[in-house]
């Protein structure tokens, strides 16, 4: 009775032996893994998001008061510039021009007047100046009393005194022609700014007032856009901004075209970042002028700001407590697995973090975690993936 029992204790026993070895096969047994290829020239490159903008926005209006009479420009409008762009009503100022031309020209009447007594005065001068000096020489023989010599040299100062008036009044008038050509010009000026022109090539983004209206000066009559200056303001994450520069090239994508790229450059970066959001303003140009655009509308900008060469790329599914730039990864390490701390560099778009410290000499990543991964535990490696 005792020795089936005995052979059925020895079975079991022999039974719980063979399993314990299998586990013991199965979780020591070296693991193959696969690990990540290091990555050829894998483009770094920076997001941001925007509105389509114009560095040459201008509202423009009349430098004068008055009441508008004609427009030459509408909205969607290309014009060239010294285009003219809408008039006021020009009849009083009209007015103004032909009174000043005609105080003008009295004016200059009068120097002309003013000449010809300095002339007159000057004769004059000399007749006297003459008499005097041939008197003075008779009184001197003793031909000509003293009395009618002196009368002969005060009348010669007298002359002279009139020279002088006459020089003044000839100075006076011809301030007062120079005077006269200022306000004419004066006038000219304010009726040319009855006419309203395009300070530059541009499109009419707006027009804001109807004919008849009463303006004030410099109420804005458009709104102007040059197409040359249109780009895209995007805006950065400040800790992914510190490798954009200017003259990188982009790429652009314009909400209303979802299925077009358009080649770009990095044009400014603003000194000052948004202080609230934490982003950095990047302006992008791109295309050719003139183009059509759509100011205020929402854009994508993809900068490459370089490449990365011979990198280990992690994706960040594959990264365990992370924080900041650190984070842990599974690596093989003299053929066994090893779960360490590393340090990365900027990601990628696609969610890939590059290994710049803490990898050893020789050790490969992890391309995926699959079961029975365990500190310590030999492994051996698969085909490499490249990302």
């Amino acid at each position: 009775m005792l020795r089936p029992r005995k052979r059925i204790l020895i079975l079991a026993a022999a039974g719980v032996a063979a399993v314990l070895v299998s586990v013991y096969l199965y979780a020591f047994r070296p693991i193959s893994v696969p690990v990540l290829e290091p990555a050829q020239k894998a483009p770094l490159q920076v997001f941001g998001l925007g509105t389509v903008e114009a560095r040459v926005l201008s509202k423009v209006g009349f430098k004068v008061s008055g009441i508008l009479r004609e427009l030459k420009a509408d909205h969607g409008d290309s014009v060239e510039a010294g285009q003219p762009l809408a008039f006021l009503d020009r009849s009083e100022q009209e007015n103004q021009v032909a009174k000043a031309v005609a105080n003008l020209e009295r004016a200059k009447a009068n120097l002309q007047l003013a000449q010809a007594n300095l002339q007159k005065a000057r004769t004059n001068f000399d007749l006297k100046q003459q008499n005097s000096r041939r008197r003075q020489v008779l009184h001197q023989q003793g031909v000509l009393a003293g009395e009618e010599a002196e009368v002969s040299l005060a009348a010669a100062q007298t002359a002279g005194a009139e020279v002088t008036q006459a020089e003044a009044e000839v100075g006076a008038a011809n301030a007062a022609v120079r005077d006269a050509q200022a306000q004419a010009g004066f006038e000219k000026e304010r009726l040319s700014q009855h006419v309203l022109v395009a300070p530059y090539g541009a499109v009419v983004i707006g027009r804001h007032k109807e004919l008849g209206t009463v303006l004030p000066t410099g109420e804005p009559v458009f709104t102007l856009a040059d197409p040359c200056s249109v780009w895209v303001r995007a805006f950065v994450d400040e800790a992914k901004a510190g490798h954009i520069a200017v003259g990188q090239p982009a790429e652009v994508r314009l909400r209303s075209l979802p299925g077009q790229r358009f080649a770009g450059r990095v044009a400014r970066i603003d000194l000052e970042s948004d202080r609230v959001g934490e982003e950095r303003r990047v302006y992008v140009t791109w295309g050719d002028c003139p183009r059509e655009f759509h100011l205020g509308e929402q854009a994508e900008v993809v900068i490459d700001t370089g490449l990365l060469d011979n990198a280990v790329l992690v994706p960040e599914a594959l990264v365990q407590g992370r924080e900041g730039n650190g984070g842990q990864i599974w690596i093989m390490e003299d053929g066994r697995l090893n779960l360490r701390r590393v340090v990365f560099g900027q990601g990628t778009l696609d969610g890939r973090l590059p290994v710049i410290q803490g990898l050893p000499e020789g050790a490969r990543v992890l391309a995926a975690l699959p079961s029975g991964l365990r500190q310590g535990r030999r492994a051996t490696a698969q085909s490499g993936d490249r990302p």
